[in-house]
């Protein structure tokens, strides 16, 4: 896919002209992924998009339409422009796998290649991270606000088309049971699920002709919308239609507590109490949370999933650590970074609870405890993945597990500080 190689910024093709040059872009260097901090009032983050990264390097590729425009628009020499034509990953990568949580600090990611071969990665190892990372950390916590019930992902229309199917698949792995968004079914195998709109509705002259025409095309197992009008007659008409094995009605307005109850009780008057309810509008992981005493089957979130529920990116950067072996780290007030080849271990009581995440140098691997677990894994060699990358499904129960183990207060909704601290060792 030679469109994914101008996700570049200029700024790291001018790099790139110019270490060619000086002759240093062939050095041997170590660049790493980390945030320096949660977003406010978050207590952990979860790593998203590794996978979606690391098609997108192997695929990495400057053809003629991208030389093209770089030479029409003068923004590197022909020599340059002839390294680009020829670039293929070649390096070593490490990092997180999907699923994982991350704290302040964590290396979330490391590239080992030279200068020119890892530099050029930086908008497009960002952008991916950052995005998904963002919205799998959003969506765990409305997952652990839910506690079990099922969760549809339904943003499509408030992000763009190619973000909507990128958010579906975060979202199914933070643990999301389904997407209305057939490209993320498609692409990625994530089961999809939806039900009418009020046009619907409003398209027959009745309410009792909309339900009567949707059953008759899906069966009685379908999702109702029963608050076009008015709710109670809604109610009363979908069960007079469907009867008693309704599928599930939703509602999408107006305090959603008081009309789940009273929906359940009327449900229930009515002989259907085996019909589920799914609730959605406008809903965040402090609505659903509001939400589990109530008779609620299932909730459907839309823009607060997709826009990172108020962090919409996870402030990961793409920093050089390490030249020809040698420590290098920037400086600058309250943007410093650590310098040199980093991994790092996690470490946990007999029951399994995390303690601390341990950051250490890469040449220093202290002795693993017998409740110790190293967080990185190999995701590339010569430039090819390795057998260790987990897929979606593996991603999934790898953040279940992830979340069991974190302390009961690490999970509150409420500001804190990080679930579990971060220590750096010294080489």
């Amino acid at each position: 896919m030679n469109s994914t190689a101008l996700l570049t910024d200029h700024y790291e093709l001018t790099m790139l002209a110019a270490a060619l040059r000086d002759g240093t872009g062939d050095r041997p260097c170590v660049f790493e992924v980390f945030a320096r901090r949660l977003p406010d009032g978050r207590r952990y983050g979860v790593v998203a998009g590794v996978n979606r990264l690391l098609d997108a390097i192997g695929d990495f590729r400057f053809g003629e339409q991208e030389i093209d425009q770089l030479r029409r628009n003068a923004v590197v020499d022909d020599s340059t422009l002839e390294w680009l034509a020829n670039y293929r990953f070649s390096g070593e990568i490490d990092g997180y796998p999907e699923g994982e949580l991350y704290f302040p600090g964590s290396p979330v990611l490391t590239v080992r290649a030279s200068f020119a071969e890892g530099v050029v990665l930086e908008t497009l190892a960002l952008s991916i991270l950052n995005h998904d990372s963002a919205i799998a950390s959003a969506a765990a916590r409305m997952v652990t606000a839910a506690n079990g019930r099922r969760m549809i992902e339904m943003g499509s229309r408030r992000t763009h088309e190619e973000a909507a199917v990128a958010c579906a698949r975060a979202s199914y792995l933070a643990g999301f049971t389904a997407t209305s968004n057939l490209e993320a079914g498609r692409r990625h195998g994530i089961p999809t699920a939806g039900t009418c709109a009020h046009a619907f509705t409003l398209l027959h002259d009745s309410e009792e002709e909309a339900f009567r025409s949707q059953i008759d095309a899906l069966g009685v197992g379908t999702t109702l919308l029963v608050d076009t009008y008015d709710i109670t007659e809604g109610i009363k008409t979908a069960v007079a239609v469907a009867g008693p094995d309704l599928g599930a009605i939703r509602i999408d307005s107006g305090d959603l507590g008081v009309m789940a109850r009273q929906a359940r009780d009327l449900l229930d008057s009515l002989g259907a109490r085996n019909t589920r309810i799914v609730v959605s509008s406008d809903l965040d992981e402090y609505a659903i949370a509001a939400l589990r005493a109530e008779p609620v089957d299932a909730y459907g979130v839309g823009t607060s999933v997709v826009t990172g529920s108020g962090a919409p990116t996870a402030g990961m950067v793409y920093k050089l650590v390490e030249v020809d072996g040698r420590h290098v780290e920037k400086r600058s007030t309250s943007k410093q970074s650590r310098g040199g080849w980093k991994k790092a271990l996690r470490r946990h009581k007999d029951t399994g609870t995390a303690l601390e995440e341990v950051v250490f140098q890469a040449s220093a691997e202290p002795e693993l405890g017998a409740y110790d677990k190293l967080v990185q894994i190999p995701l590339m060699r010569a430039g090819q993945l390795t057998d260790e990358v987990p897929t979606l499904e593996q991603s999934r129960e790898r953040l279940r597990a992830a979340l069991v183990s974190v302390p009961w207060e690490g999970l509150k909704l409420s500001r804190g500080e990080p679930a579990i601290p971060t220590t750096y060792l010294e080489g």
